[in-house]
């Protein structure tokens, strides 16, 4: 779907070619991809970096083509240059698998397939292996060359097509919301779709951001963070307002004009005109002071620390810029990171490291400028964007973010001056970002060689898969995997299990892994019939990573647990027919002690690493992931049963201690979050029924 397009674009042409006898193509058939996998916004910078995955640099090679040749290529793209128009438009190259090869735009399609469907034309390698392949293209006309650029882009996105540059950026950035639906408005964060009345602030580059901000903010302006349900059922005011975080507006410790002003200095803080806030609570400061209202005047002056606090962390904040993104390119090695700054009022709001996937042959100014079209598809353009590098549709590229936005947008190359300087300061960033990748990956290969030295591997692993399971007393039992390869881990392969037999025993772990193994392979293996898979896909493509360079099997599966669990699983693979996937069972030390893991193997001795073995830390980081990912996995689901059952779940606690709990606390949610000694200032709540509500919602999963 094309932004704020026009007219409908119009489909023009199919042109197809069957395959006919001709000479092989000595061309490679590695994919290009960009590779942008974000992180856990929640995270540091660092973690941020480690979530983001570094590919293998791509090079041209000599393999054969085996989807097509060039002469069969040549035939279809011909057949659609007699069809195509001479206008702008958006044309797609497909395979004989109705695989959308690649997506391009062209002010005159007609000219841009012709370059294509010359015999003896100059092509870079890739394009070639691209022409090889394709069997037929599909013509999509449009109203101009910058509603293509926007339909490119937003089909790029869409399709991921095998041989464009793909910025897969799947989770949006989140916002300061300061909510206009209340008479006492709620500062928090917020993603999606801005359809809540208030003031929308950012974006920020994490979530982790937006949160010390938003703590800050309390302590500087005192708004409320509590949700409209909370608010209303306070009788007494919280700890927030104890802790000088909050000004109590829910029991009118704060009258309505006094906290409609801490709104409006908010607002005003938030929008640029920092400077002006913070002089008028100095000048109020002063005022306390000389009156002799030293703790009035101590507030103030919490409140002037907290606001330079926001602001010494938000490190480089520009005189001259008031709202800009800086993009910064480095490359070295045949790697590429993109860095990006955040500019909103004047302020910096945080930066981005992401690091694309491209043969070594591609130029900064074009990863740059494939990454550019696709980053802000979804996104809203600001007024200025600042670039380390010159792309050639430059202007094209502004003109179709001011049609995104409804108002101007530039695009360019600072020179001199503070604008030069804050690339400056992207591309050091970039380069540092891009050197601590290099060197995370290089010690991710030492440790995978260093496994097939210390446990025999046939080979150096490409796929580690790690399974877990999670549950109480055999409730809400739950199953994952999580993936590790050469490039740390794989989060978009992990996947979780619901366990659905039901004549397993309560907390029967043999069972639950079998169910959990059996549902992984037999997917591989012979997908159920007529079974589908998320997203629509067909079951045995499901678990394909998105770089086709990856493998879908396993070569090392580890699992939690002794000689026990490994007997079992070996007795799965066994009814399966499996073969060729080596396995090892990781059993904890004593008192569960890390560095005392015993490793079992089939067929071996039991394996006792050095404690400060690297090899040994790494086995442990997988167990530890996978951990990690199954408890979380386990109390979503749990979390959702207490939702959707309510209070019914809780022994021992009648209807009226029920209505008295929601009574004081509003929400489930707030009930669930509460202490011992906070259930137990509920009227009718015992010490006693305190610690079994506390315990029922904190019980730890096994």
């Amino acid at each position: 779907m094309v932004h704020d397009s026009p007219e409908r674009p119009t489909p023009v042409a199919k042109a197809t070619a069957k395959p006919r006898r001709g000479s092989r193509s000595d061309l490679p058939q590695d994919d290009l991809t960009l590779d942008t996998s974000d992180v856990d916004p929640e995270s540091s910078a660092a973690e941020e970096e480690d979530e983001a995955r570094l590919p293998e640099a791509s090079e041209d090679s000599t393999e054969t083509v085996a989807e097509g040749t060039l002469s069969v290529g040549h035939a279809a793209i011909e057949n659609a240059v007699r069809l195509a128009p001479t206008s702008p438009g958006v044309y797609r190259m497909l395979n004989a698998g109705n695989d959308v090869l690649y997506v391009g735009k062209a002010k005159n399609v007609k000219k841009r397939l012709s370059s294509y469907a010359r015999a003896n034309a100059p092509l870079p390698a890739r394009i070639l292996r691209m022409i090889a392949a394709t069997t037929h293209v599909e013509i999509v006309s449009t109203m101009t060359e910058t509603e293509a650029l926007l339909l490119e882009a937003n089909l790029i996105k869409q399709l991921r097509p095998r041989f464009n540059v793909q910025l897969r950026d799947d989770k949006s950035f989140p916002y300061i919301l300061i909510s206009g639906d209340h008479w006492a408005p709620q500062i928090l964060k917020h993603r999606g779709a801005q359809s809540r009345p208030g003031r929308y602030f950012g974006p920020f580059a994490n979530a982790g951001a937006v949160n010390r901000t938003i703590t800050a903010l309390q302590r500087a302006f005192l708004i409320r963070s509590c949700t409209d349900g909370f608010f209303e059922s306070r009788t007494r005011p919280c700890l927030l307002y104890q802790i000088k975080r909050c000004a109590g507006p829910c029991t009118r410790e704060i009258d309505f004009p006094g906290y409609s002003e801490l709104v409006r200095e908010a607002t005003e803080f938030l929008s640029g005109r920092s400077h002006a806030v913070k002089e008028l609570l100095a000048a109020e400061m002063e005022k306390a002071s000389g009156e002799l209202e030293f703790e009035t005047a101590a507030l103030y002056r919490d409140r002037l620390a907290a606001l330079s606090a926001i602001q010494s962390q938000q490190g480089i904040n520009p005189r001259t810029v008031e709202e800009a993104d800086v993009f910064a390119i480095h490359q070295e090695g045949g790697y590429s990171c993109v860095e990006v700054f955040f500019f909103r009022t004047g302020q910096n709001w945080g930066n981005r490291a992401y690091f694309p996937k491209a043969e070594k042959s591609f130029t900064p100014e074009e990863v740059l400028s494939s990454f550019l079209a696709q980053f802000y598809d979804d996104k809203p353009p600001p007024k200025l964007i600042l670039l380390s590098h010159e792309i050639e549709e430059s202007a094209l590229l502004a003109d179709a973010l001011s049609v995104k936005a409804g108002s101007k947008v530039e695009v360019s190359v600072p020179k001199r001056g503070e604008k030069k300087e804050l690339i400056g300061h992207a591309l050091t960033n970039a380069r540092e970002a891009l050197g601590r990748k290099l060197a995370d990956t290089a010690t991710q290969s030492r440790l995978l060689e260093g496994m097939v030295t210390t446990l025999g591997l046939p080979h150096t692993p490409k796929r580690i898969e790690v399974y877990d399971n999670s549950h109480i007393q055999g409730t809400n039992a739950v199953g994952a995997m999580i993936v590790a390869g050469p490039d740390g881990f794989m989060k978009n392969q992990y996947r979780k299990f619901n366990i659905k037999s039901e004549g397993l025993t309560p907390g029967d772990d043999y069972g639950m892994m079998r169910e959990v193994l059996e549902r992984r392979f037999k997917r591989l293996l012979k997908p159920p019939e007529g079974e589908t898979a998320k997203d629509g896909a067909k079951p045995n493509e499901s678990d394909k990573a998105d770089d086709e360079s990856f493998p879908q099997w396993p070569d090392l599966v580890i699992i939690d647990g002794g000689r026990g669990q490994l007997n079992a699983v070996r007795e799965i693979f066994g009814n399966l027919g499996l073969s060729g996937v080596s396995l090892m069972a990781v059993a904890k030390g004593p008192e569960r002690d890390a560095g005392r893991e015993t490793l079992f193997m089939p067929d071996r001795e039991a394996i006792k690493l050095e404690p400060r073995d690297p090899v040994l830390y790494f086995i442990q980081r997988l167990r530890d992931e996978a951990h990690r990912f199954v408890i979380g996995s386990h109390r979503k689901l749990r979390k959702k049963d207490i939702r959707e059952a309510g209070l019914q779940e809780i022994p021992g606690i009648g209807p009226s201690r029920k209505r008295a709990l929601l009574h004081h606390f509003g929400t489930l949610k707030e009930i669930e979050r509460a202490s011992i000694a906070d259930l137990g200032k509920v009227p009718g709540v015992s010490a006693e029924s305190a610690r079994k509500i506390f315990e029922f919602f904190h019980a730890q999963p096994g």
